[in-house]
């Protein structure tokens, strides 16, 4: 973990989550579904030579590593760019039409997931991060406001919470909207601050992407990086760490297994 030696004056009074890699599993390896399908979309009928392919794989990578946390629809608006730039695809789709496949692809494995916790064959717990809802019943216990912020579509990550058994504890749960490129993450900042009344030093902002984390220190709340290992469910994710590190996160875990910690850090310890 990562931590400073200053502590808090005040209380965290409003806890803002990011949802998928922070708290939830459920699409962990969405990379692994985003990745290849850039790649085929934008080299088409082309066969890559070996440098062609590695070049573009390490494009595809980069922009993947830099834009998590942002909308779906955002990345696949850069992918649409990315074909009509490279040349190589005379079939070029929509930034809609990219996104519509794209979910097709991931809903496969999410929605295997989901069915085998609507079974009972697997627990909710395969798919939380470590300690996380013992941590967001401390947070209750404490009369923290809750609330998830999100880049999946909005019915997806409130069923998805609903699934794992966690949007009892949200006040609000805030998708992106269907059908339009708005940003859920700023807008439920800015309903924190300017309708909820909240001041950005009694806000924390807890996830595992760059995104979160740059609008927490731009809007003047606490910033805590979450470095999961998507498929452990627990410890640090070092390529997370340092991209958390690089946004300006004020301390980082892997993890919510020791609570103690995360109770320190939003000022919250000796309620």
């Amino acid at each position: 973990m990562t931590s400073s030696n200053s502590r808090r004056k005040e209380p965290i009074k409003a806890v803002l989550f990011d949802f998928d890699g922070t708290l939830s599993t459920l699409r962990a390896g969405w990379e692994e579904t985003m990745a290849p399908m850039m790649k085929e979309a934008i080299a088409g009928p082309r066969a890559l030579t070996p440098e062609d392919s590695k070049s573009l794989d390490d494009e595809i990578a980069a922009y993947i590593d830099q834009s998590t946390g942002i909308q779906t629809i955002f990345q696949m608006r850069w992918l649409a760019e990315k074909v009509a730039e490279k040349g190589w695809n005379p079939h070029i789709l929509g930034e809609w039409e990219y996104k519509a496949e794209y979910n097709r692809r991931l809903l496969q494995s999410v929605n295997g997931r989901i069915a085998d916790l609507e079974a009972g064959r697997l627990e909710a717990t395969d798919f939380l991060m470590k300690g996380s809802e013992a941590f967001l019943e401390l947070l209750r216990e404490r009369g923290v406001d809750m609330y998830v912020a999100s880049g999946t579509d909005h019915p997806d990550v409130v069923h998805e919470a609903k699934v794992l058994g966690v949007q009892r504890y949200f006040r609000e749960i805030a998708g992106a909207p269907v059908g339009r490129a708005d940003c859920s993450k700023e807008k439920v900042i800015a309903d924190l601050l300017k309708e909820k009344g909240f001041r950005g030093q009694e806000l924390a902002i807890i996830g595992d992407g760059k995104v979160e984390i740059r609008l927490a220190r731009e809007n003047g709340a606490l910033a805590l990086g979450i470095a999961s290992d998507e498929n452990r469910r627990e410890g640090v994710n070092p390529v997370k760490r340092e991209r958390l590190l690089a946004a300006g996160a004020e301390r980082i875990a892997g993890d919510f297994a020791n609570a103690g910690e995360w109770l320190e850090w939003l000022g919250l310890e000796s309620r």
